[in-house]
C-alpha cells in the first residue's frame, strides 16, 4: 500500500506515520513545509519512502496516481491567525484541489476538519452533514475548515471521502507548535520553571474559574480513530475526541499528579482578543464513529497525561524514539 500524508512532519501527521510504521507500513510519501522550528525532529525516528515540499505537491499530483490512501493533515492550525486570504488558500483551496484529485483517481481521501467548526456550540456538536449550514465558527481557522466541509457536502463527496473533526488533541510531537501547543505541553514548561501553572479566569458568568473546559483527546487515540477509516469504505464527517468534557481544573490536577507535585494554580485575566472567540465547553458525540465499528475505548485524562509527561516530556522524546 502506498500512502500520502500531508502535514506528515507536523503533530497529528507525524503521529499517523508513527502508527503506520508500527503496523508495518513504510511506503509513505510525506508532504510538508519545513520552517525554523524543530518540526523536523518529529520525522527523525520515522520510516518513510520520500519527502516532498507541500508547495510542490500540486504540480506533481499526476506522478502519484498510484497512491492508495491520502491522509490530508497539513494546514495552518492557528486559531489566532487573522490573515483570511492565507487561511482560505492554505486550508480551503488546497484541500479542495487535493480532494478532487483523489476522488477523480479513486484514491481513499481522509482529511482533517476541526471541532472549531462548531463555534460556541449553540448549534450542537453532532457530526455528519445534517445541520452543517447552521454552524458558526468563531475564528477564520474554524471557518476555513467549515467551508470545505460545506463544499464536500454540496458536491456529494462524502459518499467517498472522510472528514475528521478533531477536538483538543494533545500529546507527543507537538513541541514545534509554539502558542498552539496544548496546555499539558505549556504547563510542563511553566511548572518546571516557576513551580506553578497559570490558567485563564472565566469571562463568562455561567462558568467559575477553571470549571469550563474541553474535550481533550490523547493523540494516540486520535490516530487510532483516523486509521480506522484507512481500509473501510465508510464516508462522512466524524467527530474525533474522547467523548468527555474535562475542566481546566481537572486537567491541571492530572498534570501536577503526573509530575508528583502539589497543585499550584494562579488564575489570570483572559486576553481581550480571545473573549469573544472562546469555546467554553466542547464534547465530542462519538455515536457515528462507534456505529462504523470503532470500539476501542478512549484513554482517560489521568492516564493520558501521565503517559505524555513521564514518557515523552520529561525524557524529551518523540514518538518512535
Amino acid at each position: 500500500m502506498k500512502i500520502l500524508v500531508t502535514g506528515g512532519a507536523g503533530f497529528i501527521g507525524s503521529a499517523v506515520v508513527w502508527r503506520l510504521n508500527e503496523l508495518g507500513h513504510d511506503n509513505i510519501l510525506i508532504a510538508d513545509v519545513m520552517d525554523e522550528t524543530d518540526k523536523w525532529k518529529n520525522l527523525a525516528p520515522l520510516n518513510f519512502a520520500d519527502y516532498i515540499d507541500a508547495y510542490d505537491l500540486s504540480d506533481s499530483l499526476k506522478s502519484y496516481a498510484d497512491i492508495d490512501v491520502v491522509f490530508h493533515l497539513g494546514a495552518c492550525s492557528s486559531t489566532t491567525e487573522t490573515d483570511s486570504d492565507y487561511m482560505l488558500r492554505n486550508n480551503y483551496q488546497y484541500t479542495k484541489e487535493l480532494a478532487e484529485w483523489a476522488v477523480g483517481n479513486n484514491i481513499r481521501f481522509i482529511y482533517a476538519s476541526s471541532a472549531a467548526t462548531y463555534g460556541d456550540g449553540s448549534a450542537g456538536m453532532a457530526d455528519g452533514i445534517d445541520g452543517l449550514n447552521k454552524l458558526r465558527p468563531l475564528n477564520v481557522y474554524g471557518y476555513s475548515k467549515h467551508l470545505f466541509d460545506q463544499y464536500a457536502a454540496k458536491n456529494g463527496m462524502f459518499e467517498k471521502i472522510v472528514g475528521l473533526k478533531y477536538f483538543n488533541v494533545f500529546g507527543p510531537n507537538e513541541d514545534h507548535k509554539d502558542d498552539m501547543r496544548s496546555l499539558v505541553n505549556k504547563a510542563f514548561g511553566q511548572i518546571s520553571e516557576t513551580g506553578k501553572l497559570k490558567l485563564f479566569k472565566s469571562a463568562n458568568p455561567d462558568y467559575a474559574d477553571g470549571e469550563f473546559g474541553r474535550d481533550f483527546v490523547y493523540v494516540k487515540d486520535a490516530v487510532d480513530m483516523t486509521l480506522h477509516f484507512m481500509e473501510r469504505q465508510d464516508g462522512g464527517l466524524f467527530n474525533v475526541g474522547s467523548g468527555k468534557m474535562n475542566t481546566w481544573n481537572s486537567l491541571a490536577e492530572a498534570i501536577f499528579n503526573a509530575l508528583d507535585l502539589p497543585r499550584n494554580v494562579e488564575f489570570i485575566d483572559m486576553p481581550i482578543h480571545l473573549r469573544d472567540r472562546y469555546q467554553y465547553h466542547t464534547q465530542a458525540d462519538l455515536t457515528r464513529i462507534r456505529n462504523t465499528g470503532y470500539e476501542r475505548p478512549t484513554t482517560d485524562i489521568d492516564t493520558a497525561v501521565a503517559d505524555y509527561v513521564r514518557n515523552y516530556l520529561i525524557p524529551g522524546k518523540h514518538l518512535g524514539d
